[in-house]
C-alpha cells in the first residue's frame, strides 16, 4: 500500500501544494471525554494488533529494534523503505505509538474497512492525485499523530533500496514533525511484487536515529534525502548482521 504522498507531483499539483499553509494547526487541549475516548481507542488498537504480532512472530520470526528512537508524543513522520504489502503492518507492530498510514480507497469495504481503520489505515482517493495525500498526511501530523510513508514511490522490484522521492521533505517541513528513518529487511523475500500470499521468511526492522526539525530546518531537500537514505541503508546493513 504505497502512499500517494510519495509520488512525483505534476507542476500544477506542486503549485497547489505550495498554497498549503506552512503553520501547523492549533492543537486544542483535550477534554475529559476526549481523553477517555482516546484511551479506549488505544486499547482497541492494542487488541487488534495482538494477533498480527503473534502471527508475525511465528510465521516470519519477526524481530525489531530501536523503538526508543520514536518520541512518545508530538508529530512523527516515519520514513521507511518499501519491500512489500506487509510493510505498513510490520512497522505498525514494531512502533511504540499508534500508527497512521494511507491506503487506497478501494480497500475500504465492509467489513474489511472496520478492521483496517482500527489498525490506523486512512483512505486516500488516488484520483485526486498526490495533493490529496499531502493534505491528509499534514492533517494527521497536525493532530500529533505518528504517520509512516514510503518515499521510494512503489515497492522495490528487486529487494534493494531505491532513490527516495522528495515528498516527505515537504511533509516534515510543513508539519514540524520529527523524522524517523525505518529499515525493513526480509519482507521482499516473504512477499515480493506479484505475490498474492506471503511465504515464511525471516523479517527484521529497525528504527534509526531521529532527525528533529531543529536539525533539518537549515538543510536543503537533497541534504535531508541524503541523510535519511544513509540511515535507512545503515539500518539495512545492521539487520543483515543480526
Amino acid at each position: 500500500m504505497t502512499q500517494a504522498t510519495n509520488e512525483r507531483q505534476p507542476e500544477s499539483e506542486a503549485r497547489e501544494g505550495a498554497a498549503i499553509s506552512a503553520a501547523p494547526a492549533a492543537r486544542p487541549r483535550p477534554s475529559g471525554d476526549n481523553l477517555r475516548s482516546s484511551a479506549l481507542a488505544r486499547l482497541w488498537y492494542a487488541v487488534l494488533w495482538s494477533p498480527c504480532w503473534a502471527i508475525s512472530l511465528i510465521y516470519f520470526r519477526y524481530r525489531y529494534w530501536g523503538r526508543g528512537n520514536v518520541q512518545p508524543t508530538g508529530p512523527v513522520l516515519l520514513v521507511s523503505n518499501h519491500q512489500s504489502h506487509l510493510d505498513p503492518v510490520l512497522v505498525g507492530i514494531a512502533c511504540p505509538r499508534q500508527l497512521k498510514y494511507l491506503a487506497r480507497q478501494g480497500l475500504f469495504f465492509w467489513p474489511f474497512s472496520l478492521w483496517i481503520r482500527s489498525l490506523g489505515a486512512v483512505p486516500i482517493d488516488r484520483k485526486r492525485g498526490s495533493i490529496g495525500g499531502i493534505k491528509t498526511t499534514l492533517r494527521l501530523l497536525s493532530q500529533d499523530q505518528a504517520v509512516v510513508v514510503f518515499p521510494e514511490g512503489s515497492r522495490t522490484p528487486d529487494g534493494r533500496l531505491h532513490p527516495l522521492l522528495p515528498g516527505f521533505c515537504l511533509l516534515a517541513r510543513r508539519s514540524g514533525a520529527t523524522v524517523v528513518p525505518v529499515s525493513i529487511d526480509g519482507a521482499y523475500a516473504a512477499m515480493p511484487r506479484g505475490s498474492y500470499f506471503p511465504k515464511p521468511a525471516t523479517i527484521r526492522a529497525v528504527f534509526g536515529p531521529a532527525i528533529r526539525v531543529e536539525e533539518f530546518e537549515g538543510w536543503s531537500d537533497s541534504q535531508l534525502i541524503e541523510v535519511v537514505t544513509r540511515r535507512i541503508a545503515a539500518g539495512l546493513e545492521q539487520l543483515k548482521r543480526q
